[in-house]
């Protein structure tokens, strides 16, 4: 069963999600706080975390730093509507995907199913590819779920990862938005939606601590190209 854990003070909206969720077979479980969310989340019993912002003890985006730097669970952030600043710093620290409140439940509900599908298509996909794969110094490990460049293995989450693998099993052909925004967040691109340009920033910023050669080119209109080489 899969289990979802969500961090939130609003008792009222967790007893709603949970009326929700678990009708579709999810096993939930609520916490309150965000010192005790933390200490659940990093407990590696859930496969999807749905996190607010606004917490008491620890705030939303203070819990995702510390929960990144122990796991790549993926994370639904749950964000004040209009509140562009928090979305972009929860993407930036490792969110998957956020929605705004108030939300409808079963936005919810097919938000999460998207974020699992994607990451039960991924995991099909690399059974039958190489599970490892270097292009461009860039290492893939499929079987551990990890890339990194220059023998440094990359912190990243796993939308990030995800988007990453793609291009680099794709390396030297262009990858439009359209289809990283379908494959890799689970979602149809929309016009003023700018999370897979937020995650192309951060993957490129994470792989410049190790390598400043260009990785990643952007084709404005058309897409993405992992480079096969390193640029003259």
């Amino acid at each position: 069963m899969t289990a979802i854990l969500m961090i939130d003070d609003d008792q009222a909206l967790t007893q709603l999600v949970a009326e929700y969720l678990q009708p579709e077979g999810y096993q939930f479980t609520a916490v309150h706080e965000g010192v005790a969310g933390l200490e659940r989340a990093k407990s590696n019993e859930f496969q999807l975390i749905l996190l607010d912002i606004m917490l008491p003890g620890l705030d939303g985006l203070s819990l995702l730093r510390q929960l990144r730097q122990h796991s790549y669970c993926p994370v639904l952030m749950l964000t004040a509507r209009g509140d562009e600043i928090d979305r972009v710093l929860g993407l930036e620290l490792g969110a998957d995907d956020y929605l705004a409140k108030p939300f409808s439940p079963r936005e919810l509900v097919a938000r999460i199913k998207a974020i699992l599908r994607r990451v039960e298509l991924l995991q099909q996909q690399q059974q039958s590819q190489p599970a490892i794969l270097t292009i461009n110094q860039l290492t893939l490990d499929s079987a551990r779920r990890q890339i990194s460049v220059a023998q440094q293995a990359l912190t990243l989450t796993a939308t990030e990862y995800q988007i990453l693998e793609l291009l680099m099993r794709h390396a030297g052909e262009v990858v439009s938005k359209e289809d990283l925004s379908q494959l890799a967040l689970g979602k149809r691109l929309q016009i003023y939606d700018r999370s897979l340009d937020m995650h192309i920033s951060n993957i490129r910023k994470k792989i410049s601590q190790y390598d400043s050669a260009e990785k990643i080119q952007t084709l404005r209109g058309l897409g993405y190209l992992l480079l096969q080489g390193s640029p003259l």
